[in-house]
């Protein structure tokens, strides 16, 4: 009993001696709050109707050029002329090509006397075989000669019509109604056969081209009607529609060029012209998710995890994908606009699990 009263104070001087952090480390941790997630709001700018800067064109351009060699003698069109069909674009000095068909023509009165001579021959032969004077041979002679004369006269004719279908193609013609969008040679030059004078631009066929990124195209509406307003002139205005898009992108710029087909222009949008491209208000909402979001299954199934607030939960959303265009894709059913989606992380979720709240990058 002396031993035990002996030790008592010792102990409680022990205990009273420990240090604070030792009796600290007992307590019960606080709850870990849940972790924050990178995520985006779909369509979070869809009350921003987006603006896009394209040019008038045309979906027929020809450069045009003479089908033979020459001097360039006159080069009435220049530079932005509007043009009709038939009007002059050039002329070829036509000295020669002259000279080709006053040839051709003399060609062509040699043989018809050549053919007149070869008849006269043959009606004779004919008439003293006739009468049993001459032999059967002569005659047979006197045909060959006829046959032969004649094909003459065919080629001369035709060498004709050549020459004057030259002499003739010598003068560059408008094939259709256009401008004139580019000159590629002046007077005096010389030229050869097929090479191009000036290019021409059809009015019956304008559109409008945009070159959009993958992001902005994602975003593009498709089966909806857009407005052009020219920049020097507002009050110009137009209705397109989208008629296809380029499916390679520009080696350089990495976009891809959009053509607006346009209905009914009026004389204002010229080629070349700078149009504002909107498109409507209620079109503007096409849902897109970066693929960085999207998840896919074994059996090619697509899904997405989509954030409820304020509860912060999220649940596994299957949706269907459309055109994947860059690190964008169009979802054509299961999610709507303004639905806020995970971005990055999402292999370390699970459905129903409470999440912090939203980080944007």
């Amino acid at each position: 009993m002396r031993l035990s009263v002996v030790f008592l104070p010792v102990i409680i001087g022990m205990w009273a001696a420990l240090p604070v952090s030792a009796t600290e480390d007992v307590k019960p941790l606080s709850p870990q709050l849940p972790r924050p997630v990178v995520s985006e709001i779909i369509g979070g700018s869809a009350e921003v109707v987006h603006n896009y800067i394209g040019t008038v064109t045309t979906q027929t351009e020809v450069k045009l050029g003479f089908p033979v060699s020459g001097t360039i003698a006159s080069r009435p069109v220049k530079l932005g002329d509007t043009v009709v069909r038939g009007d002059i674009l050039a002329q070829l000095d036509p000295e020669a090509l002259e000279a080709s068909v006053w040839a051709a023509r003399a060609g062509v009165v040699v043989a018809e006397q050549q053919l007149s001579s070869a008849n006269a021959v043959l009606e004779r032969e004919t008439t003293l075989v006739a009468r049993g004077v001459e032999s059967r041979t002569r005659q047979e002679d006197a045909e060959r000669a006829f046959a032969s004369a004649t094909a003459r006269l065919e080629q001369a004719n035709a060498t004709l019509a050549r020459a004057e279908d030259t002499l003739s193609s010598a003068t560059l013609r408008a094939p259709q109604d256009g401008v004139i969008t580019e000159t590629l040679v002046e007077s005096g030059a010389a030229v050869s056969a097929g090479q191009p004078i000036v290019q021409l631009a059809s009015f019956s066929e304008r559109e409008v081209v945009v070159d959009l990124g993958d992001t902005d195209l994602a975003q593009l509406p498709r089966d909806v009607p857009f407005v052009a307003r020219l920049l020097a002139v507002p009050q110009a205005r137009a209705v397109l529609h989208l008629h296809s898009i380029d499916p390679v992108a520009d080696r350089r710029t990495r976009t891809r060029r959009v053509h607006f087909a346009m209905e009914s222009p009026s004389e204002e949008f010229r080629i070349g012209a700078l149009v504002r491209v909107t498109p409507p208000p209620n079109g503007a909402g096409v849902v897109t998710v970066p693929t960085s979001a999207i998840m896919t299954g074994a059996d090619q199934a697509t899904a997405v995890w989509v954030v409820t607030r304020p509860a912060g939960t999220v649940h596994k959303t299957a949706i269907i994908l459309g055109e994947v265009l860059g690190e964008r894709a169009i979802v054509s059913y299961g999610l709507e606009l303004r639905q806020e989606i995970v971005i990055k992380g999402i292999h370390s979720l699970k459905d129903g699990q409470t999440v912090g709240p939203r980080v944007t990058k």
